[in-house]
């Protein structure tokens, strides 16, 4: 078993097994790194896709570790390094597995998903005999290739990021994703040490939404950074109402221990916190709302996640569309006349919407 899938082992284990995998003949260890050995279940302890913790339909599929940047209020450069992205075609091999084991959905996730392969200069490496580049793009068309749904999480808004809509349009990959903004005053933006060009975003949140109309959009702010100003706080809700995003998350800023941004400015009281916080949720609730209300009476495809009850004839089950990441966005409630079970992907009539969940009815 190669290092990078071993559980985690006591010291004294993995010396043993160290040396063992160091001991291993060149001419075989040189065979199975071009030809992996296949799974064999009485004697490998792990299965093949790997362990899971997550349903069996849907899994994270964790494509690099680390980040290049030096967000003011993030310590994970700190804890986990400079970014160091997986091979492609170690990551696609993994993701086919997961596949043939009954995922309908991949969830990509890493610290910096669209700077993935830069710290490696887009290496190549063999997937389905070609070769893949280490690359935002070419990672997402070749998934695509595998019929399951691709999600693309924490996103970083490069310029690179819109050679991907047309995938999205072209219904290759969800039409879906998870930006993190986290404010949109220019001094605070500036002061996390963000890309500051909010002006900017906004002419490519509108490019992307004229090339794929079903574009959700999704992203996470901070209210109460350190030296945020009510001026900053009303640019933040003016830029929210503008930018009309789909799904929004916000936090109240904690000091991180051994975050710069502790130092920079003095600390917003927790009091003006909380009503910014509940003025920035308010807002998004009414713009949330309105945008799931234009869904009402279209038919879309749902991911059944559990089925909740029974009725007589009549089932009822919890979803999500395309718009709608788990556990993290609002969900599809479904009623239908047939028996569902979960990782079935079904079309519901959309009949009603409150302001983060929809509510229809499965096609017969």
């Amino acid at each position: 078993m190669p290092a990078s899938r071993r559980p985690p082992l006591g010291d004294l284990e993995r010396a043993v097994l160290d040396r063992l995998w160091c001991s291993e003949p060149a001419g075989v260890k040189a065979v199975h790194e071009a030809v992996p050995p296949a799974h064999d279940p009485y004697v490998d302890l792990l299965p093949p896709q790997g362990v899971k913790l997550t349903p069996r339909h849907y899994a994270y599929l964790k494509i690099s570790e680390g980040c290049n940047n030096r967000c003011s209020f993030c310590i994970i450069p700190r804890l986990r390094g400079d970014l160091a992205s997986r091979p492609a075609g170690e990551v696609l091999s993994e993701a086919e597995k997961l596949v043939q084991s009954g995922v309908k959905e991949l969830l990509v996730i890493s610290q910096d998903t669209s700077a993935y392969g830069v710290d490696v200069k887009y290496a190549e490496s063999p997937w389905r005999d070609k070769p893949v580049k280490a690359k935002f793009l070419d990672l997402s068309r070749s998934l695509s290739e595998l019929g399951v749904w691709v999600r693309l999480h924490y996103v970083y808004p490069y310029p690179h990021v819109d050679e991907v809509i047309p995938l999205m349009s072209e219904g290759k990959i969800l039409p879906y994703l998870d930006i993190p903004f986290q404010h949109a005053s220019p001094r605070i933006l500036k002061a996390m040490r963000r890309p500051a060009a909010q002006e900017k975003t906004l002419e490519r949140i509108r490019q992307w939404r004229g090339m794929c109309p079903d574009l959700t959009l999704r992203s996470t702010f901070i209210v109460g950074f350190p030296g945020e100003t009510e001026e900053d706080f009303r640019m933040l809700l003016e830029w929210l109402e503008e930018a009309n995003l789909d799904r929004v998350g916000c936090f109240r800023y904690e000091a991180v221990k051994g975050a710069p941004s502790n130092a920079i400015a003095p600390h917003v009281p927790e009091e003006v916190k909380e009503e910014r916080w509940n003025r920035f949720m308010a807002a998004q609730q009414r713009i949330s709302a309105a945008r799931l209300s234009r869904k009402v009476g279209k038919t879309l495809p749902v991911l059944v996640d559990e089925v909740s009850s029974s009725k007589g004839r009549e089932y009822y089950c919890i979803g999500r569309s395309s718009a709608d990441a788990p556990e993290i966005d609002g969900v599809v409630h479904v009623s239908s006349r047939k028996r569902l079970k979960p990782g079935d992907i079904v079309s519901v009539y959309v009949e009603k919407t409150d302001a983060y969940d929809l509510f229809g009815t499965a096609a017969a």
